[in-house]
């Protein structure tokens, strides 16, 4: 697919190892890149390692604040140290501009320089991106999405955003495509059913979707990263890495 994917937050919804950011994934081709959600801490390493010239858009995957609250630091950049006028898409799911609003006490505050759209299922054309967006089980809006070149969808990128099901994913997964995906619970046990993955989970979806590669991310603090690891290859039989702040991989 001749696309990167940099890492730019790979920590769960409270990251207890300093210089982690939490949910954030730049993908890249041709100096065009989109971003996947926007966790807290995130926003220096998408501007400082990625760099926000080619940015075309933000998906956001739901509506816990580990995946969109660096928005924030992303509007007042672009307000204030950007090209002046500058816009920027937003597609997440319906309500983000009014939380950013409440958030910070400022009406029409996201609306100062963000685009703001509502997520829906479907495929969205950015850049030269073909997005896809599939609901999942998490919260009552939430998102997985993959993520092809325009016009050439035979392998792709697939994150699961935050998932309670497995299950939910498959439709999107084609044999050959890289799988991003949380795996908050770890080799488990599971804390809050129909909320998170856990590796047996994870290992289950892979053999049977049949991905070239798994990466692994979110993962709560104080699961083994190990025995995650170790879990799904056992179920998977392919290759499977735990990503970290900073790793990028050509897909």
């Amino acid at each position: 697919m001749n696309v990167e994917l940099i890492v730019a937050g790979s920590g769960a919804a409270y990251p207890l190892v300093a210089g982690t950011a939490s949910s954030a994934y730049i993908v890249r081709h041709s100096g065009s890149s989109i971003c996947l959600d926007l966790g807290q801490g995130s926003f220096a390493n998408v501007a400082g390692d990625a760099g926000l010239d080619g940015l075309e858009a933000v998906f956001i995957s739901h509506l816990h604040a580990d995946h969109f609250v660096d928005l924030v630091p992303l509007r007042h950049y672009l307000r204030y140290e950007g090209t002046p006028g500058r816009r920027l898409r937003v597609v997440a799911p319906a309500g983000l501009a009014d939380r950013l609003d409440g958030l910070t006490g400022e009406h029409a505050f996201a609306a100062a320089t963000l685009d703001v759209e509502e997520r829906r299922e479907g495929v969205h054309a950015i850049g030269a991106f073909d997005v896809e967006s599939r609901r999942v089980v998490h919260t009552a809006d939430s998102y997985a999405t993959r993520v092809s070149l325009r016009g050439s969808a035979a392998t792709g990128l697939v994150f699961s955003g935050d998932c309670g099901r497995a299950a939910d994913l498959a439709p999107l997964i084609r044999p050959g495509d890289t799988l991003l995906s949380e795996v908050a619970w770890g080799p488990g046990p599971v804390s809050a059913p129909g909320m998170h993955l856990d590796a047996t989970s994870i290992g289950e979806l892979a053999a049977a979707t049949g991905p070239a590669l798994v990466l692994l991310t979110h993962l709560q603090p104080h699961r083994d990263p190990i025995a995650t690891v170790a879990l799904v290859r056992e179920r998977f039989g392919g290759e499977v890495l735990l990503v970290a702040d900073g790793d990028r991989f050509t897909l």
